[in-house]
């Protein structure tokens, strides 16, 4: 009996705190991104008109546990409602849950960037092009900032992003050409930079030279929107946020007293792309009221096979398509479904 008992105390401290190298993947908290949270509005303009909104946009997250016992592992795996993955499909070498947070994070702020220009540009509001990040030691770098703002390239206006690529269409590795840019509010300024071959920095052996920065398209407008929601990251609100810049700035009401939740990454351009974990966010978002759920198109196979009961799966593959089929919603037409 001594023996027994020890045994199992023995399994019971093994099976409580020594960790497996898996990580629980399951669904997340969701928020109304045309609500608030702890009495901030999540979506917040000033400076312009706004409208009321009576129905929901729920973004959706997945949780992420890495502090699993085996014990922990047994349970989530006996209840069906979370998934095991090994551990290193979700961290690097050395990564911690806290590297892991933080690189959310940043994702989480690109996708904001990207969520608003993309509303905006729906919205035929004007965007400028500024320099997102530099490549070391390639020749931009020393000479721009990223987040100067692109006037000229090589004499051709900049007004979206791919006017800058266009530019060096026809230059060579070697060639010096002339760039206008402006930093934050200070004047324009004019510098010549000596294009270097975009190999020697690791990117594609194109022919035209390389100055090494990677421009975006960002709103130019004269009032302020900004996304109060922290503790949350990745790129995957993209198209929700997107949303509900669009639902706030226009007269009427796209979910109509509805709860729409949904998931995808956004670009500068409107195009919905693919995420992971669907169908834990399916779960949450039928667990939070939804009746209808936004999903990438890349998404719709995965996503069908894993329908709560009573959510309906709305296909989506720009923003420009995510509005019109909340539009078909309140209209009572049926719109693209996976």
């Amino acid at each position: 009996m001594a023996i027994s008992f020890i045994l199992v105390a023995a399994l019971a401290l093994i099976g409580g705190f020594v960790k497996v190298p898996y990580v629980s993947i399951g669904p997340g908290p969701t928020y109304d991104t045309l609500g608030e949270v702890d009495g901030q509005a999540v979506i917040e303009v000033d400076g312009t008109r706004t409208y009321p909104t009576s129905g929901q946009l729920r973004m959706t997250t997945v949780s992420i546990n890495d502090e699993v016992t085996l014990f922990d592992a047994l349970g989530k795996w006996v209840s069906g409602r979370y998934a095991l993955a090994p551990r290193d499909e979700y961290f690097g070498p050395g990564q911690t849950q806290e590297d892991l947070e933080r690189e959310n994070k940043i994702m989480f702020q690109d996708s904001q960037s990207a969520a608003e220009t993309a509303a905006l540009r729906l919205l035929d509001k004007p965007v400028k092009v500024v320099v997102q990040e530099i490549t070391r030691g390639a020749p931009a770098d020393g000479v721009i900032q990223p987040g100067d703002r692109l006037w000229v390239v090589n004499g051709k206006n900049i007004a979206v992003q791919e006017d800058v690529r266009e530019a060096l269409k026809g230059t060579k590795p070697g060639q010096t050409v002339s760039v206008t840019f402006q930093h934050e509010d200070g004047p324009k300024k004019t510098a010549d930079i000596k294009l270097g071959k975009a190999s020697d920095f690791g990117t594609d052996d194109r022919q035209e030279g390389f100055m090494g920065l990677a421009p975006a398209d960002r709103a130019d407008v004269d009032f302020e929107t900004t996304i109060h929601l922290e503790d949350v990251g990745g790129p995957s609100a993209g198209l929700i946020f997107a949303l509900a810049i669009v639902d706030t700035l226009t007269p009427g009401e796209m979910e109509a007293g509805r709860t729409v939740a949904g998931t995808g990454a956004i670009d500068e351009k409107g195009n919905v792309k693919p995420i992971g974990g669907i169908p834990f966010k399916l779960i949450a978002a039928q667990e939070d009221g939804a009746t209808a759920f936004l999903v990438p198109a890349d998404n719709c196979a995965e996503a069908k096979s894993n329908t709560p009961d009573g959510l309906r799966l709305v296909k989506v593959e720009t923003l420009a398509g995510a509005v019109e089929a909340l539009e078909d919603l309140d209209a009572g037409r049926t719109p693209p479904s996976c």
